[in-house]
């Protein structure tokens, strides 16, 4: 933390913000694994933690590929090859408890060729789970913010962009799209997931052979009941697997950040800032300038 103070460059700031954040997460999982008394490597305390390991002999992946002498990422039952792919020098997500299960979830869903679909209010990190987890994997991810104007024909050349380049997507206020449009993105949805299924390299796509790669990934995130919203339908629903999110450790939150921006008393600090801003909301008028969440 006492790096953090000295004269920096503005790049070498976010890089020691990122590692402060990543270690403290990484002292919080020792600690963790301390007080559950876990001694072997199959415990499930141990397997759920996102873990990195380099294979020299020939392993099988999630999605079926092979490989040998590279990085590979493990969590649970799910594993996957890192992605090698440099997405820029950026600050990371303060990883809680809630997090966490996210992860955890969503590997789960890459292991089965399924999307996640995080669901829950405004300002609980949705989004950023997703774009943190893909960084995890150093894998680009694109964020798409959908309206109620987007057709099939959009969407159709965003998956097959997606299929091809083997980026990740994240539609945000997914269920803003039209039903009528809703019903067939299942149906693109689902030719390119029983194509990862069936292990192709080449497959057809809306009419055209393309090329496979086998990265792929939908995550759709939703706030439910709102106005002008749409109920997912059926055949969509079955692709995805759905993430509950719920307000997060604010307080935890705000120590680990005030961390890595150099700050020594953090605990205390971070406790008041959270009843500062706690107190506010409840206190002050409803404005819509007023936003005290974690934004």
């Amino acid at each position: 933390v006492g790096l953090v103070r000295l004269d920096l460059t503005k790049l070498q700031r976010v890089l020691m913000g990122a590692l402060i954040v990543l270690d403290v997460h990484g002292i919080a999982v020792l600690e963790n694994l301390e007080e559950a008394k876990c001694r072997s490597v199959s415990d499930f305390d141990w397997s759920k933690q996102l873990r990195y390991y380099w294979v020299m002999e020939d392993t099988v992946m999630s999605d079926g590929s092979r490989i040998s002498d590279d990085c590979v990422i493990r969590q649970t039952i799910a594993s996957s090859k890192y992605s090698h792919e440099y997405l820029g020098n950026t600050p990371r997500l303060v990883v809680t408890p809630l997090t966490d299960k996210c992860y955890m979830t969503l590997t789960g869903a890459m292991h089965l060729n399924y999307g996640g679909a995080p669901a829950g209010p405004a300002g609980t990190g949705k989004t950023e789970t997703t774009k943190d987890l893909g960084k995890a994997l150093a894998v680009p991810v694109i964020v798409f913010n959908c309206s109620d104007g987007l057709d099939y024909k959009i969407m159709g050349r965003f998956f097959s962009g997606l299929a091809q380049a083997g980026s990740w997507a994240c539609f945000d206020e997914f269920n803003r799209i039209q039903v009528e449009v809703l019903s067939v993105i299942a149906q693109q949805m689902l030719t390119v997931t029983q194509a990862i299924r069936a292990k192709k390299d080449v497959f057809e796509f809306v009419g055209q052979e393309i090329p496979l790669n086998r990265r792929f990934g939908v995550y759709i995130t939703m706030n439910p009941g709102y106005a002008g919203r749409a109920e997912l339908p059926d055949n969509l629903k079955a692709l995805f697997r759905p993430v509950a999110m719920m307000v997060p450790d604010y307080g935890l939150i705000a120590e680990i950040i005030l961390y890595s921006e150099g700050f020594n008393g953090a605990k205390m600090l971070a406790r008041k800032m959270v009843n500062l801003y706690r107190l506010s909301s409840e206190q002050l008028s409803k404005q819509d300038h007023y936003d005290f969440g974690m934004r």
